[in-house]
Parts: C-alpha cells; sequence; structure tokens
C-alpha cells in the first residue's frame, strides 16, 4: 500500500503513523511523480516479508495472518503462519493457490477469524 492512501485513514481510526509499513511515493515542486522511498521495506520485492518480520521482532507477536489480493502479499506467509486471499475487487488464481483461505468480502473474513480464533 501507499502511505499516501493509507495515513488519512489511520488518523481517522487513530492509528500511529509508526505502525504503518507502506510505500511513500514522492513528488516533485509541480506534483509530479519522481518515484518512491526506496528506504522502506515495502519498496522492494520480498519487502512484505521483510517488514512482517520487523514487526514480529519488534512487537513480539508470536501469530500474525496476512491478508491481501496480490502476489507481494502471498510472498508474505512466511514469517505470517497464514495467508487470507482477498478477491473482493478482482480474484487473482496465483493469490487464491497460495491462500490458507480465499474470501470475496470482509464479512466472510470475520467468521475465518472468528471460528480460527483461540
Amino acid at each position: 500500500g501507499f502511505r499516501l492512501m493509507i495515513e488519512p485513514v489511520a488518523e481517522v481510526l487513530g492509528v500511529s503513523f509508526d505502525r504503518i509499513y507502506a510505500n511513500t511515493i514522492t513528488f516533485d515542486e509541480s506534483g509530479d511523480y519522481t518515484g518512491f522511498d526506496s528506504n522502506e521495506p515495502t519498496s522492494a520485492d520480498q519487502g512484505k516479508p521483510k517488514a512482517l518480520t520487523m514487526i514480529k521482532e519488534k512487537y513480539g507477536y508470536k501469530t500474525m495472518v496476512m491478508v491481501g489480493d496480490g502476489a507481494t502479499d502471498a510472498q508474505a506467509k512466511p514469517p505470517a503462519d497464514a495467508f487470507v486471499g482477498f478477491g473482493g475487487v478482482v480474484a487473482r488464481a496465483a493469490v487464491k493457490e497460495k491462500a490458507c483461505w480465499f474470501v470475496h468480502d470482509f464479512e466472510t473474513m470475520i467468521d475465518i477469524v472468528n471460528k480460527n480464533s483461540n
């Protein structure tokens, strides 16, 4: 994801920006796209597994679940213990193949979480 899109939602939800692991898009003075911040762990291939590893180490999480709709999301298992593929916008066969569960809506995902929670 992109900080530009995620931070406004995080602000409404009260999520601290230091808990966001996303790409930072850069623009010039005219507002034209110039690239992205290559220092972000998610800016390169295998970046999402790297970000999840950082999160696990920083916060001591024992179990993590990755939810996503793309191939780079599926790359995050492992270190994620499970991967939920999301096909609510576009159902990608490669994502579906790698998913522990594949859903088309959030209600189904909530049901999965409730059934598999300890």
